[in-house]
């Protein structure tokens, strides 16, 4: 018997990006905020090896295709368990360089107090044995963050509050090493009042000099 309209087989539909951004259908959040959980849970006490969509659909009771149609592959969501806790756009807009600086680290202060934190020493291992994680998360982690508070920078030097002499780069990594540093190694804590402090420090890098007060 020849398929008819009704009968024939529709093309599937594609499978959702790494990205919080749904394409789509509307996302089911509170599916998301489950496997979120699960996979940082998973990362803290077995490290990325045991990290399996199979395993993380059955901690959270849904169907393993119900996670293959928002991510295709493990290390898709990995990345994205870990862009839900940082954020993709860090720096918010907040009409100073400090405010935006000071929301920029804010997310890695926050993060790092909680489950992510415990699993970033476990990960950061794995990354160093597996390239293809390494790439996933500097790609879908690391770049749009970074990009993020390169616009912030742009968005100071067009205010007049940054110097155009500067390797952004490395200003980021100033920036942002603290918070690995410390939640890596655990010598220190690292207080709120740090993140103001780390941010000031930076500043001073950043700012224009001001001749008329020599």
């Amino acid at each position: 018997m020849r398929p008819n309209r009704m009968t024939r087989r529709r093309p599937a539909a594609p499978r959702a990006s790494v990205s919080p951004k749904a394409m789509g259908r509307p996302r089911d959040e509170r599916i998301d905020t489950e496997v979120v959980a699960a996979v940082l849970n998973a990362l803290e006490k077995g490290g990325y090896p045991v990290v399996t969509i199979d395993g993380i659909a059955k901690s959270v009771n849904r169907a393993r295709s119900s996670l293959y149609r928002r991510w295709p592959s493990k290390r898709h969501l990995v990345a994205y368990a870990i862009v839900s806790e940082l954020g993709e756009n860090p720096a918010a807009d907040t009409g100073t360089l400090r405010g935006d600086l000071l929301s920029a680290v804010g997310t890695l202060w926050r993060a790092f107090r909680g489950p992510l934190g415990h699993a970033l020493a476990g990960l950061v291992g794995d990354m160093a044995q597996d390239a293809a994680l390494a790439a996933s998360i500097r790609q879908r982690v690391l770049a749009p963050r970074r990009r993020s508070m390169r616009e912030a920078i742009a968005r100071a030097r067009d205010r007049g509050e940054a110097v155009d002499d500067l390797d952004v780069e490395l200003l980021l990594d100033m920036l942002t090493a603290p918070f690995y540093f410390r939640t890596l190694f655990g010598h220190a804590s690292m207080s709120l009042k740090n993140t103001g402090q780390i941010v000031d420090w930076v500043l001073r890098v950043i700012k224009p000099i001001d001749e008329s007060a020599r």
